[in-house]
């Protein structure tokens, strides 16, 4: 009976089981039908690490699939006790947030320094113009410096600032006096030994603790961890830390409706206790705090962004695999390329939010 409602679920996405067309399904365990209707999303990323079944094309697959909402459709109770657990309780308070950097920040430079380009930015490329990873990795630092019309000697900060990738572009290009903070200690450590010499401090902070003042600050790729619990509490920081005369530059994926938590796969595997922000959620949490200058959108940009970080994470798995183990290989694989099919699916988004406090920001730059 599961088998054939599954099947005729998938058949409507335009899913079948086999492999022709190459997104098609292979199912090497029957126990597969049972599990994705009980579990859900949880289940079908449980049951392909395990090896239950196969997909030539899993960024295609999840496309297809969310496009045709069949998440909504397989909805279990692993997605219910998500929600009823994020508005109950507060995952991402300060000792919470350096305990989730550790299950997916810290787990060996050597996966990323492999999967990214050469400054290790873990967030969207801009891909306008671009030629490969490297030079759209490169297009998103220079757009975000000239969004916040950034000047030497101007002081930045970093908002979960990473391995440091874009405090050494502003210091380096912009001669700006950078403070990187991140609640990720290899991240941290990374981050120091890349800035040596250059304008940059590197904290291992949360960034409520922060107190004193900058003429620009950024967020790249970091507010996916906040919490819609703390969103509020973010932006009154940001808007404390900020001149006057400051613009704030937030970089984050976003969901199309509000929700509370993520896919109950990704929180139990990748990013524990994260969570997308809709515009309803970041519009309420800058509510007369600040002026919104800029609202772009290049959440398409992200597909391409991670087929080649996985690109670069196959092309390096031999030299990976003994640290790693096969398990690992297929987690990685199943989290880059269903991510990749749903930002093709239009499921989620990339937004670049330029905000100020008084209506001093530039015209839009694209």
């Amino acid at each position: 009976m599961s088998k054939k409602t599954v099947e005729k679920l998938f058949l409507k996405a335009g899913i079948n089981f086999n492999e022709s067309p190459p997104w098609g399904i292979r199912i090497l365990n029957d126990k597969f039908y049972d599990r994705l209707l009980s579990n859900g999303s949880l289940g079908a990323g449980e049951s392909y690490v395990e090896g239950w079944w196969e997909c030539n094309r899993l960024d295609e697959l999840i496309n297809k699939a969310l496009r045709a909402k069949l998440d909504r459709q397989l909805f279990s109770w692993h997605d219910i006790f998500a929600t009823l657990k994020a508005t109950l309780l507060n995952p991402q308070i300060k000792l919470m947030a350096f305990r989730n950097a550790q299950k997916h920040y810290d787990i060996g430079h050597d996966l990323y320094e492999k999967m990214l380009d050469r400054r290790m930015i873990y967030s969207c490329a801009y891909w306008k113009g671009a030629k490969g990873l490297e030079q759209a990795q490169e297009n998103k630092l220079e757009l975000i410096c000239k969004k916040i019309g950034l000047k030497p000697e101007m002081k930045l900060l970093d908002i979960g600032g990473g391995w440091g990738g874009f405090a050494q572009y502003a210091a380096e290009k912009y001669k700006a006096r950078v403070v990187g903070i991140t609640v990720s200690k290899d991240q941290s450590q990374y981050a120091k030994r890349i800035c040596k010499g250059l304008p940059v401090e590197i904290r291992l902070q949360d960034y409520r603790d922060l107190q004193e003042k900058f003429d620009r600050i950024v967020s790249l790729g970091m507010f996916e961890h906040v919490g819609y619990k703390n969103y509020r509490e973010f932006m009154k920081v940001v808007h404390r830390c900020l001149n006057d005369a400051g613009l704030f530059l937030l970089h984050t994926i976003g969901g199309n409706i509000s929700e509370t938590c993520i896919n109950p796969w990704l929180q139990k595997y990748i990013f524990p206790n994260a969570m997308l922000p809709s515009i309803r959620q970041i519009g309420g949490a800058i509510e007369g705090l600040f002026v919104m200058e800029d609202w772009h959108n290049f959440g398409p940009d992200y597909d391409k962004t991670l087929m080649a970080w996985f690109s670069n994470f196959h092309r390096h798995w031999e030299e990976l695999k003994s640290k790693y183990g096969e398990d690992f290989y297929r987690m990685w694989r199943y989290y880059l390329l269903s991510c990749a099919g749903a930002f093709r699916a239009r499921k989620i988004q990339v937004w670049q939010i330029l905000l100020s406090k008084n209506g001093a920001g530039p015209r839009p730059i694209r």
